[in-house]
């Protein structure tokens, strides 16, 4: 595991032991900053089920002006607390929170990045939260990690899912909100 570009760039990160965080693959993640490359710079992102932390330490070395890793577990926040050190970026703060309970009044994001546990309902909670509190900001993007065969509810209103992207097994799910006239 390792920063694909940026200022952090060919970073080693730490990688869990055993399996009760599974990281993106770097071939998901690149795919993922493709996806996304002309919004990263100067935007404010959300990585939401943080785990390793290296989805928003890619987009902080990309040159995200804020970025918010939200994790629970203690386990991985020790780890992505070690990933950020190791990177030496200071545009990252990580949060010790409940994902679905921090968008409550977290403020409005460019840019959210969604990678919840495969086999629970996260990645559909988190996107009806989402649009509830409308944290995504006007021309804002999600980005959502699942399995290949998991589908997405479309979530309606100014939200517009774009487009599916398989990669073997796993599935990038792209959502916009449009921008009010």
């Amino acid at each position: 595991m390792r920063v694909i570009t940026g200022t952090a760039r060919g970073r080693r990160l730490r990688e869990p032991v055993g399996s009760a965080i599974r990281p993106t693959t770097d071939q998901v993640k690149e795919a993922m900053f493709d996806l996304c490359q002309f919004r990263v710079p100067g935007s404010r992102v959300l990585d939401l089920f943080g785990g390793t932390g290296q989805l928003g330490i890619e987009a902080a070395s990309r040159g995200a002006a804020a970025v918010d890793i939200v994790e629970r577990d203690r386990t991985a926040l020790q780890l992505i607390r070690e990933n950020v050190k190791l990177t030496g970026l200071q545009n990252i703060r990580v949060h010790a929170a409940d994902a679905i309970s921090f968008l409550q009044g977290c403020g409005q994001y460019d840019l959210i990045l969604i990678d919840p546990p495969y086999d629970s309902a996260l990645a559909e909670t988190a996107l009806q939260s989402v649009k509830s509190f409308d944290i995504l900001s006007d021309g804002g993007i999600i980005i959502c990690e699942t399995r290949a065969e998991k589908s997405l509810s479309d979530p309606g209103q100014a939200y517009r899912k774009l487009r599916e992207y398989r990669y073997g097994k796993v599935k990038l799910t792209t959502i916009a909100k449009e921008t009010e006239p």
